[in-house]
């Protein structure tokens, strides 16, 4: 990320995931990949569960009896597997922060892999979600029997009893963190109560910074471009054009889009200070809050120029924009790197927050949907977001489920190919 060198400190980190199932420690472990890989830090999640199913795809409870010596050998080995690939990883392609995701709810279990870690010499980070929450529990309990792979084409009922059965196994032998020695983050009830303990590099107090904000409530976040603007209709780029006529028939379509797929949720409405998009949600009836970070990514001495004009005049910049779109700079202005930097304050408050709609700019809106749906730097700016089309993001356990509702209005077609001049569709 921009502003921060992590790789000074030299460090690697290995981040233990403790808890019981149900607590949503793979969606936690799924989060900080996904975000510090969207700083540009290399992060990966290894999954034991995945290992573990390579031998025994769809074990029943018993199989987590602690009396099961056989189930104990290969969860053992599922555990050996999984370290060994993380360190592989650390070691030969440049990982800077492993996540080992599985339960380590014994001391004997998180001993042995801290041991393991020190003679490597990577830093040990242990995250511990712990949870009575009954509500939380049991709607982790709905999401993990729909979703994970253990009870695909199961009855969901029997699937269900079967997971509270191997928690009931688990909570036998489940030992909570409480060495002073170590250094841990223990979230209680997810987000109500965080215990920090020897937190001791930047890269670590990081990570404890974005697990403050965190909430595994289920929710959704809409997304929307502005309606078609009159700059859209030239192929101009930047500016703080109005609305074009089918621009504002899309903002007044919005609220009965936005209603059909919200229902009768709370919904807040996020907008950027410029026209386009206060004007796109106008007639929402939520409340509005304007953030200037949600601007459009900001052209420079490019601004108010179309494709075509920028390649003519400055055909350096166009051939450079192409090769490198991420890290490439409008003089005066920013690059998607940039962007992603001013939008980490509205990550963190889309995390705390629930159901939210974001009507923001076809850059903005490529390096969040990037964010929440782990698209990579190579990818991510060469997206295609049509305009009049509303994206339903729902965060779950295994993954992010998306759902793009196209409003019948058309519009032109901003998306330019890698390669190509932009060529408006009318």
């Amino acid at each position: 990320m921009g502003g921060y060198s992590f790789q000074a400190e030299n460090v690697q980190i290995c981040v233990i995931m403790v808890g019981l199932p149900a607590r949503g420690k793979s969606l936690i472990a799924q989060k900080i990949v996904r975000y510090l890989t969207w700083l540009s830090i290399r992060a990966k999640c290894f999954n034991v569960g995945n290992y573990r199913r390579l031998e025994t795809a769809h074990p029943t409870a018993e199989f987590f009896d602690v009396n099961n010596s056989e189930g104990e050998r290969l969860r053992k080995m599922a555990a050996e597997s999984a370290i060994r690939d993380m360190f592989r990883w650390l070691d030969h392609e440049q990982g800077v922060v492993g996540i080992l995701d599985a339960t380590n709810t014994t001391k004997s279990r998180r001993n042995w892999i801290l041991e393991l870690c020190r003679k490597r010499n990577v830093e040990p980070m242990f995250i511990e979600s712990w949870c009575d929450d009954e509500d939380l529990i049991m709607q982790n309990i709905m999401d993990v029997k729909t979703t994970s792979p253990d009870y695909i084409g199961q009855d969901p009922e029997r699937a269900a009893l079967d997971f509270r059965n191997r928690i009931r196994n688990y909570e036998k032998v489940y030992e909570t963190i409480s060495e002073r020695d170590l250094t841990y983050v223990k979230l209680i009830n997810v987000g109500s109560q965080v215990i920090i303990n020897r937190i001791q590099s930047y890269l670590e107090s990081r990570i404890v910074y974005y697990l403050m904000n965190l909430h595994i409530k289920p929710r959704c976040i809409w997304l929307s471009r502005h309606g078609e603007s009159a700059f859209n209709l030239t192929g101009k780029i930047g500016g703080d054009s109005d609305l074009s006529a089918r621009g504002r028939e899309y903002a007044r379509q919005l609220p009965q889009l936005v209603k059909m797929s919200v229902g009768d949720r709370p919904l807040t409405v996020w907008t950027s200070t410029l026209k386009r998009t206060q004007q796109t949600a106008k007639y929402l009836p939520y409340r509005q809050l304007t953030w200037k970070a949600l601007d459009e990514l900001d052209a420079g001495q490019c601004d108010g120029l179309t494709y075509e004009e920028i390649e003519s005049r400055y055909p350096d910049d166009f051939a450079a924009r192409d090769e490198n779109k991420y890290e490439y700079r409008y003089p005066g202005g920013e690059s998607y790197r940039d962007v992603v930097v001013r939008l980490e304050p509205i990550i963190m408050e889309l995390e705390r927050q629930e159901n939210i709609m974001i009507v923001t700019h076809q850059a903005v809106l490529r390096c969040i949907y990037a964010y929440f749906m782990n698209v990579s730097q190579d990818q991510s700016p060469w997206m295609e977001v049509p305009l009049h089309t509303l994206i339903k993001l729902e965060p779950k356990a295994y993954g992010t489920e998306v759902i793009r509702i196209k409003a019948d209005i058309p519009a032109v077609s901003t998306y330019r190919e890698k390669g190509q001049s932009a060529k408006i569709k009318k």
